[in-house]
């Protein structure tokens, strides 16, 4: 059987993240397990679960990490490793970052937003409007989105001078394009993310690049699934006690 497209473009980019000759994933209750010091998936010196489709990919930074993570969590449904409750029982845990719901979006899936009240507009990422946005959002919220590193253009509303919402995407491997949104917290609850959001997306796929929406938050995933974005995978971090 053929895999889903969206899963082997996604499985694809984290195999590329895992920084390691021969990374793929594994199969249900039996996850591939790798040393992998220099991987994306997790800060550095943590192990990195990523579930994509029914398999996951876990990197660890020693052969210690590995040797436990591999004892842990072998057998664990693909679900479960990444639940922070589940891994902790497993593996004894001093923190985790996660988990992460991973959205992905065809390139015929982008559904249309209707009438805005306001026009979308487009600044450069260096904008000192986007700046006062950052600070405005707080380091927690502006941390979370991403904006600050963004490598496309970005998309904004105003009000005024001031931006009260703006997405774009930083451009990853794999011809990937991870959104970053962020709206102002006077500002939220109104469609602005979803608004700058299509655009961004838009902006994406007329580049050929895969839209990946990364969220915690659930007022985050739940403007990446009315875009028409599909949760495929989720990212759980994990330092090891």
């Amino acid at each position: 059987m053929s895999m889903d497209p969206l899963v082997s473009r996604a499985r694809a980019l984290w195999q590329e993240l895992a920084a390691e000759p021969g990374a793929a994933f594994g199969t249900p209750g039996r996850p591939t397990v790798l040393v992998a010091p220099g991987s994306a998936l997790a800060p550095p010196s943590w192990v990195g679960v990523v579930a994509v489709g029914d398999g996951a990919l876990i990197t660890a930074p020693t052969d210690r990490a590995a040797d436990a993570s591999r004892s842990a969590l072998t057998g664990l449904t693909t679900a479960a490793l990444t639940d922070p409750a589940a891994v902790a029982r497993r593996l004894p845990v001093a923190d985790t970052l996660g988990p992460a719901a991973l959205g992905y979006l065809a390139p015929d899936a982008l559904r249309p937003i209707g009438r805005t009240t306001a026009a979308t507009a487009r600044l450069s990422p260096e904008h000192v409007a986007l700046r006062a946005l950052l600070t405005e959002a707080g380091s927690e919220d502006a941390g979370e989105s991403g904006l600050a590193d963004v490598t496309s253009p970005v998309f904004v509303v105003r009000g005024g001078t001031e931006v009260l919402a703006a997405a774009g995407y930083e451009h990853w491997p794999r011809d990937t394009a991870h959104l970053c949104v962020l709206t102002a917290p006077h500002a939220r609850g109104g469609g602005l993310a979803r608004q700058v959001a299509h655009a961004a997306t838009a902006h994406a796929l007329a580049a050929g690049l895969l839209p990946q929406w990364r969220a915690r938050p659930p007022a985050s995933r739940r403007v990446a699934r009315a875009l028409g974005y599909r949760e495929a995978g989720r990212q759980l971090s994990v330092r090891p006690a």
